[in-house]
Order: C-alpha cells, then sequence, then structure tokens
C-alpha cells in the first residue's frame, strides 16, 4: 500500500493527471534489457531471434522484452552480451555521454555506481577508450558493481570503494563527465520495489536530500571546466530532484543546466527547472526518474588533466627489474601462447604497463591515475596471476576477449546441454591442441577451458557456478 501523505504530495503535484499516475500501479513493469556492444552489434544479436525485443527510444542498444522472456536464465548473461536493466534508468547515462563519439581522451567518473547499470552503459560509449573510475561506498555493493565491470568485458574501468569526500581529496577538477545517480527515497521505485515503500517518510526524503547537497559538492569540484555533470535520482520528491539542483546552483553559480532535446515520454521538470527531465510511470514506458544535465563554465581544451593527489600510475614495464615479481614473464608466455593477431600487442604489447595488486597481475589503462591511499578493487583489466611458474588466466580477460583473439577456442551453442554444463562447472570431452581455450557460446567470450587428454577442464569461477533450465 503506498504511503498517505505521498499520495497526498503526488496529488497535489499532478493534479488532473493524478488519476492515470495512480493507474499506473496497477499495470505489470516493463522489463528491458541493454546490449553490449563490446561483445558485437545490435542486428547480429537481433538477428538470432532470441527474445522479443523493442527498441527502449532513449537509450541506444536498449530494448525492451516481454515477460515470457526470460533473459537472466539464458547462457548469454553469463556471456555479459547484455545487462539487464529498467528502461529509464537507461536515459542518465545516455545523457552524460550524448555527443560523444568515443572514450579517447575522457575521464569519466560514476560517483554512486552500484549495482553497475550506468557504469556499463557508459563504458559501452566509450569503446575501450579513455578512463572510467567507478565508485560505490558500501563494500558489498562495490563487490557486486566489480563483478558486472567484470561480466560485461570492461578492460579501462577502474574500481573503488570510496566516499565521494576522500574522492574529492584525490581529484580536483580532473574529470571531463561525472555521472551523480544520488541515493534517494527511491519513490519512483515503488512498483518496482515493495521494500522502498515500506521504508519511505517524509524524514527521509529530508535526509536524502542533504545527502545529495554533500554529493553534489564533491562531484563539482572534481570536475573539470567545460565538463558535463548529470545528476539523477529515482523519486518524485521535489526536495531531491529540483530542489537539489536549485540548492545546487545557488551554491556553485559556475554551473548552468544544460538544454537537452526530450526522447518521447520524456517530460520537463517542475518550476523554473523546466530545463531539467521528468520521467513519469503513466506517461512512458519505465519507472519514475528525474534527470538534470549540469555543464560546468569554462572549456575543457584549456582545463588540462586537473590536479591529481598522487600524480598518475607508473606501473610495471615487461622490462623493469620488478616485472620477475609481478609474475610478468609467465604472463607474457601464457600470451604468446594464446594470443592470435593485434590481441598480442594490444594484451601483452612493449606499451602495456602492469600493476601487481596483492597476488594479481592486472593491466592498467593508458594515463591512469594514481591509487595510492585509495580503497580499490580493480584498478583496471585483471589479467589472472602466475602460480608456481605459469600463469593463470582470469575470466576477467575472458570475457574482454573476442574468438579472433586467440589461437584456441570452443563453441558451444546457447540451446545445448554442454553451456549449461560448463557453467554448472563440469568438464565435458574435446579434441585439439592441448593447452588453454577460451569458450564461447555462439561465438560470444564466456571464458576459460584447459584441454588435456581429449578432457575439456572447466575453469569457470566457482562462486559463479549455476544451474540453468
Amino acid at each position: 500500500m503506498l504511503p498517505q501523505e505521498f499520495l497526498e504530495r503526488m496529488e497535489n503535484m499532478l493534479g488532473e493527471e493524478y488519476p492515470a499516475f495512480l493507474k499506473s500501479y496497477d499495470i505489470a513493469r516493463y522489463q528491458a534489457l541493454r546490449l553490449n556492444p563490446q561483445k558485437g552489434d545490435d542486428a547480429s544479436f537481433l538477428n538470432r531471434m532470441v527474445f522479443s525485443l523493442e527498441r527502449v527510444p532513449w537509450a541506444e542498444h536498449g530494448y525492451y522484452y516481454t515477460a515470457q522472456d526470460t533473459p537472466g536464465k539464458h547462457p548469454y548473461h553469463e556471456a555479459g552480451v547484455y545487462y539487464i536493466q529498467e528502461p529509464s534508468a537507461m536515459a542518465p547515462a545516455a545523457y552524460l555521454t550524448r555527443q560523444m563519439a568515443d572514450g579517447a581522451g575522457e575521464r569519466i567518473l560514476d560517483l554512486c555506481a552500484a549495482p553497475g547499470g550506468k557504469s556499463t552503459q557508459i563504458a559501452a560509449a566509450m569503446a575501450g577508450r579513455g578512463i572510467l573510475i567507478s565508485n560505490e561506498i558500501h563494500p558489498a555493493r562495490a563487490k557486486i558493481l566489480s563483478e558486472n565491470i567484470e561480466r560485461m568485458g570492461i578492460a579501462n574501468a577502474v574500481v573503488t570503494n570510496e566516499t565521494p569526500q576522500r574522492l574529492a581529496e584525490h581529484f580536483s577538477e580532473y574529470f571531463t563527465r561525472i555521472m551523480v545517480d544520488a541515493p534517494c527515497s527511491g519513490e519512483g521505485m515503488f512498483r518496482k520495489n515493495e521494500e522502498a515503500c515500506e521504508q519511505w517518510s517524509t524524514q527521509n526524503v529530508e535526509l536524502c536530500a542533504h545527502r545529495q547537497d554533500e554529493i553534489l559538492d564533491c562531484a563539482a569540484s572534481m570536475l573539470a571546466g567545460g565538463g558535463r555533470l548529470v545528476y539523477s535520482t529515482c523519486t518524485f520528491a521535489p526536495a531531491e530532484d529540483e530542489g537539489s539542483i536549485g540548492r545546487f546552483l545557488k551554491r556553485h553559480p559556475e554551473f548552468y543546466v544544460e538544454e537537452v532535446p526530450l526522447a518521447e515520454g520524456m517530460s520537463h521538470g517542475l518550476g523554473e527547472l523546466s530545463t531539467t527531465i521528468r520521467l513519469w510511470p503513466h506517461k512512458l514506458r519505465g519507472e519514475g526518474h528525474y534527470v538534470a544535465v549540469l555543464r560546468k563554465e569554462g572549456t575543457l581544451a584549456d582545463g588540462g588533466s586537473g590536479l591529481l593527489k598522487n600524480g598518475y600510475e607508473n606501473g610495471i614495464t615487461a622490462g623493469d627489474s620488478k616485472s620477475a615479481a609481478a609474475g610478468i614473464p609467465e604472463y607474457l608466455a601464457f600470451a604468446g601462447e594464446t594470443f592470435a593477431g593485434d590481441a598480442l600487442e594490444k594484451y601483452a604489447g612493449r606499451e602495456c604497463r602492469y600493476l601487481k595488486f596483492g597476488e594479481q597481475l592486472y593491466r592498467i589503462p593508458e594515463g591512469m591515475p594514481s591509487v595510492k591511499g585509495l580503497k580499490v578493487l580493480r584498478p583496471g583489466l585483471h589479467l589472472g596471476t602466475a602460480k608456481k611458474g605459469r600463469f593463470e588466466p582470469s575470466h576477467a580477460l575472458a570475457l574482454t576477449l573476442h574468438a579472433a583473439d586467440v589461437l584456441h577456442t570452443m563453441d558451444l551453442p546457447s540451446d545445448g546441454r554442454e553451456i549449461r554444463g560448463y557453467l554448472n562447472g563440469e568438464t565435458f570431452p574435446a579434441q585439439g591442441e592441448k593447452g588453454w581455450y577460451l569458450i564461447t557460446v555462439d561465438g560470444y567470450s564466456t571464458g576459460w577451458g584447459k584441454l588435456a587428454g581429449g578432457i575439456m577442464k572447466n575453469h569457470y569461477p566457482k562462486g559463479l557456478r549455476k544451474r540453468l533450465p
């Protein structure tokens, strides 16, 4: 049951539209997925006719699916071919990356990133270029964020587990774009999340608004002059939406609202902030959302890269004296036996820089800022670990690769028993040269196997194994 105080406020806000708004709660919520362009183009996937899909008008690669479809139980989900995401939640990242040809030169921060929908959408637009820092303050949610970054095959992301205040101490006017999907009272998700409805109170709305002010102030200090900041919530509360932006603009006159085109079904913001965006569930096929696109005065070309508390991460090169201790020789030997064509240069070339993080080896993105003093879960692409003179590749590396990148692959059909057995940790008979194989499902990379004695040993991570129907 919807809170009475919430209903009274919504009736005052919506007037004659209130009955239509109330009726929207009787309609089943819309579900969508976003195809991962790093795995392949949309047309190739759509030609497979796996699900009944219809375009989400405001999100490139976004598609509604029907109640009869079960994409979360399909092998493609484990291969990172798509990300299941509420359709309205695709709008903020679409506005953040608007008019961005690719990620070259971009330094992007997703400040409140878990579980990873917006980060993975931003990464898709970046096309493997530039730097993406995905941050989450709660450790358990940061772990989920890191897992989703891995599943979608993203190589240029750094996942941090910090407060906005701590990040602001390390980055000053550094980022070209910042996503602030702020913690909120969740009113727009009442249809989807009963818990949000049960926990709602006017006091919580006020607490959220205060927290949003603090987060936005931190974001403002980290954005370079000329940069774009997108603020979003999944609530209807004016105090958290137009209220938060109005208060922010008074504190930060160097920012202004950037007027952007609205997609079909979207509405203008309320009052003086009509150039912000409202997504109402009775006007479009999605839940309630608010989006404000802000620009900081200045010119990015003149802003340089801002100030970094600890400079840049130098990493370790193959010729460095620390390379042996990091396991780089073992990795390079593995790479020479495994990669094909341009992949050898891309993932193990002379320009690659590495970072030993615990016992694990990572390839860091070009121009990566130093992570010294920060809580980091994923400093770039996890390559694997050296073990007793040999190298064991990571699951993240497998999901980043394509079949053409390796010398040996084993493709399993998505409708077959073998792929389901593989995802559940089973071995299977196979013929070919012994060594590491990239296991693919209908050509999409899924994980590693190691062939020996006619048996493909399973290297799918134990913590991810599951039984699919």
